[in-house]
């Protein structure tokens, strides 16, 4: 069965990327082509070939990029023109990059702080912009009011705790997800009458690429859920949106 449409995953590792992935490639879950996007070539190369060995159907390519505009604008090019995409429209992108930063703030520099912003909320910024003008360019952009409610694709944003409150040493990694936060609330308001579902994620507690025992008691998120929350998200109609979703595992404290 040939894909019904096409995922970009930016951020694709060896655990959440990967669970996410095989969910939304899987014939009988997504069934969509899959763009995995990552900063090294070989760990993106591993995990497709992981994929397509257990599901030979699936349909995915790599895509080595970092989160400057220069990179991600030369990555979304290749995408449009990729054989395995053609005629294929985007219903589905996912930022899910990985962001950590702990230093005392009277140890941290003015330029490891700014870094950090630009590679993760600007990172973002470029992510989204490309994203929805792939969206508008394959679905057209009449609003939900004179289109008869045909909806352009989901963009969602995987965040964090740290999203909503930051640690003590915390001040970059604390502001760098607030401001994805806020980024999301900006884009769902501008977007959301246009036709696209803007989400934003706040993934609390462990995620593991594994179907085991702390996962069946509640101690840690599996990816393939995380995967199927997501199609859950993109397979959502105009007539109800859900815009931010705390997702635990049942033993996390919060």
């Amino acid at each position: 069965m040939p894909p019904s449409g096409l995922a970009i995953i930016i951020g694709a590792g060896p655990n959440t990327g990967t669970g996410i992935a095989r969910i939304l490639s899987h014939p009988s879950h997504g069934n969509l082509a899959v763009a995995l996007l990552a900063r090294r070539a070989e760990p993106l190369t591993q995990i497709a070939t992981t994929l397509k060995t257990a599901t030979p159907d699936s349909v995915i390519e790599t895509f080595p990029t970092d989160t400057t505009p220069a990179s991600l604008t030369k990555t979304f090019a290749a995408i449009r023109t990729h054989a395995q995409f053609k005629s294929l429209k985007l219903k589905l992108a996912i930022y899910s990059i990985k962001h950590s930063s702990k230093k005392p703030f009277l140890s941290e520099t003015y330029d490891d702080f700014t870094s950090s912003l630009e590679s993760y909320v600007g990172g973002a910024m470029a992510f989204s912009q490309e994203a929805l003008k792939l969206m508008f360019e394959h679905h057209g952009d009449a609003p939900l009011s004179e289109n008869g409610g045909e909806t352009k694709g989901t963009l969602i944003f995987t965040g964090t705790l740290g999203s909503l409150r930051a640690n003590a040493e915390f001040g970059a990694y604390g502001a760098g997800r607030a401001g994805v936060r806020m980024l999301a609330q900006s884009l769902a308001r501008e977007f959301s009458a246009k036709g696209v579902h803007v989400v934003h994620t706040i993934a609390n507690g462990s995620i593991e690429d594994k179907d085991g025992e702390d996962q069946k008691v509640g101690k840690k998120m599996s990816a393939d859920a995380v995967g199927k929350t997501y199609l859950w998200l993109a397979d959502q109609g105009p007539e109800l949106w859900t815009h931010e979703l705390d997702m635990r595992p049942a033993q996390e404290k919060f």
